[in-house]
C-alpha cells in the first residue's frame, strides 16, 4: 500500500524518516510517496486533507483532531527546545511593533500568543527570513526555530525570550512542537501498523545514526555539520521514540491552553492511535 507522506528537510525530520522512506527496515508492505516542504506547508496541506501521514505543528492539531490522529512516535517534544523571541534593538516595544512568526499554525505562534498576549501585530515569514528582516528593521522582532536559535547571536541579534523555557517554567511540562498525524479515516489496524513503521524508523536511526547522515546532509547542504548535529540532538529524544504518559499529558495542556486563549472549542479525547 502506498501512502503520501510529507515531512520537512530540517535534521531532526530526515534522522527519522530515513529507514522508513528507504526501506531500511520492516514496512510491513506500507511505501511512501515523500513531499518535504517547510512546516508551515506541511500544517496547510494538512488543513486541506492532501496527506496520508504527515508532520504537523502541534498548534495545527488542535484544529485538525477530527481529521487525523496522532502516533505514539516521531514528535519533536522536550525541555530546552521551544522557540526564542529575539530582535536587533536592545529594547523593543512588543504591543504596538510589528513581530515575525514562522507561520500562523506553528507552535511558536501559540506559545509567542500564550506568553505575550498583548501582541497586536503579527507578520508570518518562512522562518530562515526571520533574522535578515531583524537586521533590516523590517520588523520589531521575531520568532525563531530550528538551527537558528544557534546561530542568532552571531549575526548582533539578541534573545528578549525563551519561549519554552516560559512555558516549562509555567506549566511544568516539556514543549510539544510537532508530532506525526495519519487520517483518521483510516481503520484503526492501518493506524497502528503506521505507528509501528514510524517507531522502528525513529529506532533504527537512533541505533544505526551514521546510515542516516547521507539523506541528512542530501537536504541541509548549506547546515554546518556541528550545527547539524545540535539540532538532531535537540528535538529527538525518548519522546520520540514514544509519547508516554508525560508527552500524552504535555499535548492535552498545549490544547487546553489553546482553548484558554479561545484558538479552539473543543478536542476528542481519542486524538491519539491507542
Amino acid at each position: 500500500m502506498r501512502l503520501t507522506l510529507g515531512f520537512s528537510t530540517c535534521p531532526n525530520d530526515t534522522f527519522i524518516f530515513d529507514a522508513m522512506v528507504h526501506q531500511k527496515i520492516d514496512t510491513e508492505g506500507l511505501s511512501f510517496d515523500v513531499h518535504m516542504a517547510d512546516v508551515e506547508e506541511l500544517n496547510d496541506l494538512a488543513f486541506q486533507g492532501k496527506l496520508d501521514v504527515t508532520k504537523l505543528s502541534y498548534h495545527a492539531f488542535c484544529y485538525l483532531t477530527d481529521t487525523y490522529r496522532l502516533m505514539k512516535a516521531g514528535s519533536a517534544l522536550g525541555r530546552g527546545n521551544g522557540p526564542l523571541l529575539i530582535s536587533h534593538k536592545p529594547t523593543v516595544d512588543l504591543k504596538t511593533g510589528m513581530v515575525a512568526i514562522p507561520g500562523k499554525y506553528t507552535t511558536a505562534n501559540l506559545l509567542l500568543t500564550v506568553a505575550y498576549p498583548e501582541i497586536q501585530q503579527k507578520k508570518e515569514m518562512l522562518f530562515s527570513d526571520i533574522e535578515d528582516a531583524l537586521l533590516s528593521d523590517q520588523i520589531e522582532a521575531g520568532t525563531i526555530i530550528h538551527e537558528n536559535r544557534f546561530t542568532y547571536h552571531e549575526r548582533g541579534l539578541q534573545k528578549i525570550a525563551d519561549l519554552g523555557a516560559l512555558w516549562e517554567d509555567r506549566s511544568g511540562h516539556p514543549i510539544p512542537l510537532g508530532g506525526i498525524v495519519t487520517r483518521r479515516t483510516f481503520d484503526l489496524e492501518l493506524q497502528q501498523k503506521i505507528d509501528r513503521v514510524m517507531a522502528r524508523s525513529v529506532q533504527y536511526a537512533f541505533d544505526h545514526p551514521e546510515q542516516t547522515i547521507p539523506f541528512i546532509k542530501e537536504h541541509a547542504q548549506e547546515m554546518d555539520p556541528e550545527v547539524m548535529k545540535k539540532h538532531i540532538q535537540l528535538y529527538v529524544n525518548d519522546f520520540t521514540k514514544n509519547l508516554g504518559k508525560e508527552g500524552y499529558d504535555a499535548i492535552r495542556h498545549l490544547f487546553n491552553e489553546a482553548k484558554r486563549v479561545e484558538l479552539i472549542e473543543e478536542y476528542p479525547s481519542d486524538f491519539i492511535i491507542p
